[in-house]
């Protein structure tokens, strides 16, 4: 009899800490293990599907975890609709999100998918951070572990979404300073641009560059200037972020900037005579060490600001609060 005294006590210390830790704002790859022990693996099949589909959408996917987490934290609020009333408005229309951010799709697919195996158990903003990792490792890239227990926001903020993500025309001071305000480091921010090894860009966010600047390689710039006449008209045409191997995800982003075959400016800011240059020839010489590092800025950047423990809520829908 004491003996079972003793084991039912156990058990409910075990609970009650679990419980505490949850409150306590602890994101744990094991978060789900429990409610929902599934979560994982339908968020990394649904993923694969979908880049099976369409190789592209494995950097949208990745790029929706970036624009997340850069406005008051990763809580999803970038997949939150504007109402039709226009009492709320989200950050979708924001600068850089407006015709630009895609696989909201997706998402709504995998948040389908994982209401009807746990439902109200998984947040958006933990499926934006497996979708990213899923995605990274399905085109080639590194594996992390995925802190989960991220809960979702109520609200959006597109003063904040116009003022924090970096613009494609950010300098190297520019951006040194946007990755900061989110608690990342020099070498956090030279690792993360390396998400951009895969991916495609509009022609708007490289017309300046490829028309008015001398750190760029001229064949470069005139092939780009067929795809992106000075007049404009195809200003919504699109090129691949790294122009060998835009669906693969290895260190090719690097050597074309030795190249001056960055295709932003913010890019080529990381090679053009700065302090940023040797991580950049560290990276474009050596992808163990690149995929050690950005993998260890996609946990750091995972962290920042998230909700927990009973703040925010879990979204039964993604686009809006339920």
């Amino acid at each position: 009899m004491a003996s079972n005294l003793v084991v039912l006590v156990f058990l409910v210390l075990i609970i009650a800490l679990s419980a505490f830790l949850k409150a306590d704002g602890k994101l744990s790859p094991k978060h789900y293990s429990c409610e929902c022990p599934k979560a994982s693996s339908i968020v990394e099949a649904e993923v694969r599907a979908a880049i099976q589909r369409e190789k592209r959408i494995g950097a949208s996917l990745l790029r929706l975890h970036f624009h997340d987490c850069f406005v008051n934290g990763c809580d999803a609020s970038v997949l939150l609709d504007d109402d039709i009333a226009g009492s709320f408005v989200g950050e979708k229309t924001a600068g850089p999100n407006n015709n630009s951010l895609r696989g909201f799709n997706v998402v709504d697919d995998i948040k389908a998918k994982l209401e009807k195996a746990c439902p109200g158990v998984v947040s958006c903003a933990d499926i934006l951070a497996l979708a990213a990792r899923d995605s990274v490792v399905y085109l080639g890239g590194p594996s992390w572990k995925v802190g989960l227990g991220r809960r979702d926001s109520l609200t959006a903020n597109i003063t904040a979404a116009n003022t924090f993500i970096p613009s494609p025309t950010s300098n190297l001071t520019a951006l040194v300073s946007s990755f900061a305000v989110q608690g990342l480091s020099f070498k956090d921010m030279v690792a993360l641009s390396g998400s951009h090894t895969i991916g495609r860009a509009r022609c708007t966010s490289f017309s300046t560059r490829i028309y008015n600047e001398s750190s760029i390689d001229s064949s470069f710039a005139k092939a780009l200037q067929r795809k992106c006449p000075l007049s404009g008209i195809n200003d919504n045409e699109v090129a691949p972020l790294d122009i060998r191997t835009s669906t693969h995800f290895d260190i090719q982003y690097y050597k074309n900037l030795l190249n001056k075959k960055g295709l932003l400016h913010s890019d080529q800011e990381l090679y053009n005579g700065t302090s940023a240059d040797s991580r950049v020839k560290k990276y474009a010489a050596d992808t163990t060490r690149f995929f050690k590092d950005f993998a260890r800025a996609m946990v750091k950047m995972g962290k920042i600001k998230p909700l927990t423990g009973s703040k925010g809520e879990i979204r039964i829908n993604c686009r809006k609060p339920n």
